[in-house]
């Protein structure tokens, strides 16, 4: 399967202030596998959108990375389990419902369904 589109966003690097924590985190919350290049990079490949964690230190940015889910309330308590803090709680919206979490890094994430 080509995942490459012209012009639509392919990878997503974070800064990560501890790249195994990373790792647990998004593996515990939504299985994500990783492929580490060193100390300092870790990957993760995704059917649509790949990405990486290198090591920094994490700043909030004014860009909201979105994800899919087809059962909400089952990957909110996965979120939470993992160590996410909800900073906006299920809500409605045209079009489905969503929340948001920072994970360990503080970094703020949504999750979005029908």
């Amino acid at each position: 399967m080509q995942k490459l589109k012209h012009e639509q966003i392919q990878y997503i690097e974070f800064l990560s202030a501890d790249i195994n924590r990373a790792k647990d985190f998004y593996a515990k919350s939504f299985g994500w596998k990783f492929t580490d290049y060193g100390p300092d990079y870790t990957s993760f490949e995704g059917e649509y959108v790949d990405g990486g964690f290198t090591t920094g230190e994490p700043a909030k940015g004014t860009i909201l990375v979105i994800l899919y889910s087809a059962n909400l309330e089952e990957t909110l308590d996965k979120v939470l389990a993992a160590g996410g803090t909800i900073v906006k709680d299920i809500f409605s919206f045209p079009g489905g419902r969503r929340f948001q979490f920072t994970d360990p890094d503080g970094y703020e994430l949504a999750i979005w369904s029908e």
